[in-house]
């Protein structure tokens, strides 16, 4: 990818440029780099489909002294969940399939264990009462294709833990695990060849899902806690404070038979739990709910069209009655039954409270674990992508927040 063509340098230590307006993103920034509260990091934003911020700085692997460069990719974490999305929603358009059709029409053998009247949207919506898995799994178990057999029987044989559409449970690693399953079964292939075809080549987009070893090279190494120190800090902060959702969380991580700790914590990540992200065989594989790799333009221009009633480049590429949908809550929760926050979705893009990433309530699209974000906001036809490699233990990153908070300070979007 050509870098943008824009007019103002980012001030240093941050590299590239931004437009005009855009002065106060760019300043916080570089103020979060030299402050030493990133390692590495991009944010790439576009507005009616024009880039207005395109900024990268630091390091993208500390052991090799390797800068972070304009197309550095990283793992994506939960962002992966919005691209799977994407999917999801050009089956759609195209008639594939109904989102209030039973899933047992595509899939059979779902119907085990009294799922059989979920729906796609309950699904999608992280309403269908599955956000766990009880038979226990391996990494190496859902990285290998050889055991696909036994990774499908554990989905199958799974019980809904209450009525379907009852509560809303964040399906932190099962909503990727059900929907890869899904989307084959619709499209007749898997997810991460049909989104690179169908949707990143198109878009200019260098996402992918299953890592190819050609881009090896960009990647960045992940840096963050342990499992064990990502607890102690949320120990602490619920000792501090009691109502914060990472307090919430921590008082019931502690129990084995919590929907929190079981919808995390299977998969089994093992000892270094999510910098076992780094393991190449991780990116290789096409985990709906995490292994995306991504630059920030990749992950912002994946959300172009979403951002422009389906447009990209005076090209349709998705009917507006298929994202209209979109800018309505349809699920909503004022404590997530995982999360332990008020947040929701709609047909599985998050859907957030106002400010937290846009002032904008019809905007929409996933965060990942650690920071980073693939936002888009139709209102001012805004496509984000910010990705970085030092992991925050909160569950909302607040380098983030301060990014996206900046970016809607800035007078061209606060005076529209």
């Amino acid at each position: 990818m050509a870098p943008s063509l824009l007019t103002n340098e980012a001030p240093h230590p941050a590299r590239g440029s931004y437009a005009d307006g855009f002065a106060p993103v760019a300043e916080c920034f570089a103020a979060q780099i030299a402050a030493g509260r990133e390692v590495g990091a991009a944010l790439s934003v576009y507005r009616r489909g024009r880039p207005i911020v395109d900024l990268w700085g630091g390091t993208a692997d500390s052991k090799a002294q390797r800068p972070w460069q304009r197309d550095t990719r990283v793992i994506v974490f939960s962002v992966t969940k919005g691209l799977a999305a994407m999917a999801m929603h050009l089956l759609a358009d195209r008639g594939a399939f109904d989102w209030d059709q039973p899933v047992i029409d595509h899939w059979p053998a779902f119907a085990a264990a009294s799922k059989d009247a979920i729906t796609i949207r309950q699904l999608l919506n992280h309403r269908a009462g599955i956000p766990c898995i009880d038979t226990p799994l391996s990494m190496d178990d859902c990285t290998s294709p050889e055991r696909r057999d036994k990774v499908r029987a554990a989905l199958e044989s799974q019980a809904p833990l209450w009525a379907p559409g009852e509560r809303q449970a964040y399906h932190a690693v099962s909503y990727g695990l059900y929907v890869a399953e899904l989307f084959e079964r619709i499209a007749g292939e898997p997810m991460g060849p049909y989104l690179r075809r169908e949707w990143f080549d198109v878009v200019g987009s260098d996402a992918h899902l299953g890592t190819p070893a050609s881009e090896d090279a960009r990647q960045a190494a992940l840096y963050g806690p342990s499992m064990a120190a990502r607890l102690a800090k949320l120990a602490a902060l619920a000792a501090w404070d009691p109502h914060a959702p990472e307090a919430r969380i921590a008082r019931t991580m502690t129990k084995k038979s919590s929907v929190i700790r079981r919808a995390f914590a299977n998969p089994n990540p093992g000892p270094r739990g999510a910098l076992a992200y780094n393991d190449v065989a991780v990116r290789r594989a096409s985990l709906a709910w995490a292994s995306a790799t991504a630059s920030a333009d990749g992950i912002a221009r994946a959300y172009l069209p979403f951002a422009s009633s389906g447009r990209y480049e005076q090209r349709a590429l998705i009917k507006p009655e298929t994202l209209a949908p979109l800018h309505a809550r349809q699920s909503w929760s004022m404590r997530d039954g995982t999360l332990q926050k008020p947040l929701g979705w709609s047909q599985g893009f998050l859907k957030e409270q106002r400010h937290v990433f846009c002032p904008n309530p019809e905007s929409y699209g996933h965060a990942g674990m650690g920071g980073s974000l693939g936002w888009c906001d139709p209102v001012d036809e805004i496509a984000l992508g910010y990705v970085m490699n030092k992991m925050d233990w909160r569950v909302r990153s607040p380098r983030c927040l301060a990014l996206c908070r900046s970016l809607y300070d800035c007078e061209p979007l606060c005076g529209s």
